[in-house]
């Protein structure tokens, strides 16, 4: 389906993953930013400060993926 709408595949696959990191680790349903506060018995808010220049590293890596699909399939063009 991807082919017929203009995606390469392999560009949509990385596009769909790193959204889906994106979403475990953002409120309301942060599931691993939850996990990791019970694990390490702290307040949610304390490890959503630590978290946060890499959620925005994340945030900013998906908007790069989403917008230069050149970026996601280099490897294509170098090992064929």
């Amino acid at each position: 389906m991807s082919i017929r709408v203009g995606i390469d595949p392999i560009h949509f696959g990385i596009f769909v993953t790193a959204n889906l990191a994106l979403g475990m680790v953002t409120p309301p349903m942060g599931v691993d930013l939850f996990v990791a506060a019970n694990i390490v018995k702290t307040p949610f808010e304390n490890i959503l400060k630590g978290a946060m220049p890499f959620i925005i590293a994340n945030f900013v890596a998906v908007l790069i993926i989403t917008y230069v699909p050149a970026i996601s399939l280099w490897p294509l063009w170098i090992f064929k």
